[in-house]
Parts: structure tokens; C-alpha cells; sequence
């Protein structure tokens, strides 16, 4: 059975930075694969796509190896699949305080079990950020913003920058993209 799913590539497209992807490139590159209905999110490496049933293999690997081999860059993917993204969204533990949906982070692991080196950081006071754990995510609530968020810092190193991260807003809309795309 075929399977929905979203990429998130990490260290794309970021303001100065020198991993530079076009979306139209990257759509190319994901249904070379044999993905289908692949579409983009923004310019920030966010790919929904279809997984034929009969498909087999690490897809995140695939995509990593064909960026390298193709477009010259190594960026970290980590893939989720529509139900996961689906429980990140409902489970947002900030919904009732985050009144900046760009300020509220969600920061997906590749590793769930990596949720672990998370743990000292709760010992430490953060106020007025927060920090909470979903299933395979951290929600970061950094209401004076990410750019001079300690929380945001702490969390990265404390996750040897494993995890990609992308605000809720984009979650949300990733979301409605993976339930409406085909498949």
C-alpha cells in the first residue's frame, strides 16, 4: 500500500547559508527516486510524496545519497510519515500561550530515542521560553523569538544537531498539504 510521507531536509535554503537547493531541483530529484505526487513547502526543503507500496529501503538515506550525488550537498533528512505529522500538530502543548505561531518551534528527531539527551535541559529554568516532548519532538516556545532564543541553542547542541526543526505554522501547512496530496 502506498504511503504518504514528508521530508525535512536540514540546512537548506537558511538565510547565508551555502546549501542552496531550488524546490523545482529538489521535486525532480525526489521523483527520480519513484516517489510520487511530490510537492514543496516554501524554499526550505519540506517535500510531501507518495511511497509506492512495493518500495522497500531507508528513505531519508536515498534521498541524503541522491542530493549528494546530484546537487553536490549534504543536508540531514529525516521523514515523517502523514500520521506523525498528523500527532505533532494535535499535540502542540503550547496552544493556548504560543500567540506567534512563528515563534513556536517544533523540532523533529531523527531518532526518537535521542528524546533522552533532552532531559538535563529540564532541570534548567528557561522562563519566558518553554520546552516540552511529543512523541519525536521537542516543541520550542520562544516568544522573543528563535534568533535570541537560549532554549533553541541548548536544545541543537544538546541533539549534536541531529533534529530539523520548522515552526508550527509550517507543520500545520505541511499538514493540509499531506492530507489533501494525493495518495
Amino acid at each position: 500500500m502506498a504511503k504518504r510521507l514528508v521530508a525535512l531536509l536540514r540546512g537548506v535554503n537558511n538565510v547565508g547559508a551555502t546549501k542552496r537547493i531550488a524546490m523545482a531541483d529538489l521535486r525532480a530529484l525526489v521523483e527520480g527516486l519513484g516517489f510520487r505526487d511530490v510537492r514543496t513547502l516554501l524554499n526550505s526543503g519540506n517535500v510531501v510524496f507518495t511511497m509506492p507500496g512495493d518500495m522497500r529501503g531507508d528513505v531519508g538515506t536515498r534521498i541524503e545519497k541522491a542530493i549528494v550525488s546530484r546537487l553536490g550537498i549534504d543536508p540531514l533528512v529525516t521523514i515523517l510519515t502523514k500520521s506523525e505529522v498528523e500527532a505533532v500538530v494535535r499535540g502542540n502543548p503550547f496552544a493556548d500561550v504560543a500567540d506567534n505561531p512563528s515563534r513556536l518551534l517544533v523540532m523533529v528527531l531523527r531518532n526518537p530515542a535521542d528524546k533522552g539527551r533532552l532531559n538535563p535541559l529540564f532541570k534548567q529554568r528557561w522562563s519566558p521560553e518553554a520546552l516540552a516532548l511529543g512523541k519525536r519532538v521537542a516543541y520550542l516556545w520562544c516568544p522573543n523569538g528563535v534568533g535570541k532564543s537560549k532554549l533553541w541553542d541548548a536544545v541543537d547542541r544538546a541533539l549534536e544537531r541531529s533534529g530539523t526543526a520548522r515552526n508550527i505554522a509550517t507543520m500545520t501547512k505541511l499538514l493540509a498539504l499531506v492530507k489533501t496530496s494525493p495518495g
